[in-house]
């Protein structure tokens, strides 16, 4: 059973990310996606919101079975040995991710040669997405639902009604 890592923040999950997410069920029998526990970040949502948020928004996902979010604190290359995984999922949305990426997937290689990254690419609609952007239209109170699942606007609502 081939089972591959896809890591990430997901400060919140985007449709971007659900697309990549999407495609690595085609390749793979299993998807873990792994929450980055990141002390140097200042998140909008806690570890626990990001799970279950990606766990509610990956339920509507064929092949959502096989799926499971997990978080995660230390070397990533570590915990894909300790899970079997083969391959670590990344997607590239723009030219300007691939210099951070290749870095990344070169340190990782170095690490753990027998794990390969795979650079995944979402939906041409989905390219210009990035939870960064997200959060910063959420901040000023845009409509961010045409870029969240719907799990993601409800919790914006419910931070705006907190506010």
């Amino acid at each position: 059973m081939k089972r591959a890592l896809y890591p990430g923040t997901f400060d919140p999950i985007t449709l971007g990310h659900l697309d990549v997410l999407a495609r690595a069920l085609h390749l793979f029998d299993r998807v873990e996606v792994t929450v980055a526990v990141n002390a140097a970040k200042t998140t909008l949502f806690t570890l626990e919101e990001r799970v279950r948020l990606i766990e509610a928004s990956a339920a509507g996902l064929d092949g959502a079975e096989r799926v499971t979010v997990t978080a995660f604190e230390g070397l990533l290359v570590d915990h894909a040995r300790a899970q079997g995984a083969v391959a670590l999922i990344r997607g590239l949305r723009q030219v300007s991710d691939f210099d951070y990426e290749f870095r990344m997937a070169l340190a990782n290689r170095r690490l753990a040669p027998e794990i390969q990254t795979v650079y995944l690419m979402p939906s041409e609609d989905h390219t210009f997405v990035a939870a960064s952007l997200v959060r910063e239209i959420h901040r000023w109170g845009g409509d961010t639902s045409s870029f969240v699942p719907e799990a993601v606007e409800r919790a914006f609502q419910g931070l705006q009604a907190q506010r």
